[in-house]
């Protein structure tokens, strides 16, 4: 066997770990991204019942972003097991209690209903800020592409690109109130 075919080999056959930044995406979105490579159907040896799957590493979860009035709309139950011990919780208040605790219950309800959930899910790594530990850092192989590019801040743009910028209207400078 030649030394390429056993790097394909080793390739499918191994567990890759990907990197994913979070920063700014919906984590709805992102979860349908993450489970490809949680169950492994991305490689060519995918079957449901096979336990295939990659490594995935997401970063930067505290900045996540939810479309429309979902922080104050969305609620996630939970119940104790207990007599009356069940509770709501609005997605700003999970947040604020755990950071990635959103983006883990968005992956966990894709998957699917069966018991390799659980495999699949250990080998879910989040973290809410780029502060990854090194025993991680080393084995991470590749990265995955966020699905929405992530917007420039005005202020952090240079000054002569924003005085230089295109205007719609030039407007007076003596007209203006300040």
């Amino acid at each position: 066997m030649s030394i390429t075919r056993r790097v394909q080999q080793w390739a499918t056959f191994g567990r890759m770990w990907y990197l994913y930044d979070a920063k700014w995406q919906n984590p709805f979105d992102s979860a349908n991204k993450i489970i490809h490579y949680l169950s492994g159907s991305n490689k060519p040896i995918y079957h449901p019942l096979s336990d295939c799957g990659d490594h995935v590493v997401v970063i930067n979860s505290q900045e996540i972003a939810l479309p429309g009035m979902e922080w104050e709309k969305r609620v996630y139950f939970h119940h104790t097991g207990y007599a009356r011990g069940a509770s709501w919780t609005l997605a700003w208040e999970l947040h604020k209690r755990d950071p990635t605790m959103i983006v883990r219950k968005a992956v966990y309800n894709k998957l699917d209903k069966n018991l390799l959930r659980r495999g699949r899910m250990a080998r879910l790594h989040i973290f809410p800020d780029d502060k990854i530990p090194d025993n991680i850092l080393e084995n991470v192989s590749a990265h995955l592409r966020q699905l929405r590019d992530v917007p420039t801040r005005l202020d952090h743009y240079p000054e002569d690109y924003v005085t230089n910028f295109p205007k719609v209207f030039d407007w007076p400078t003596e007209h203006v109130i300040q």
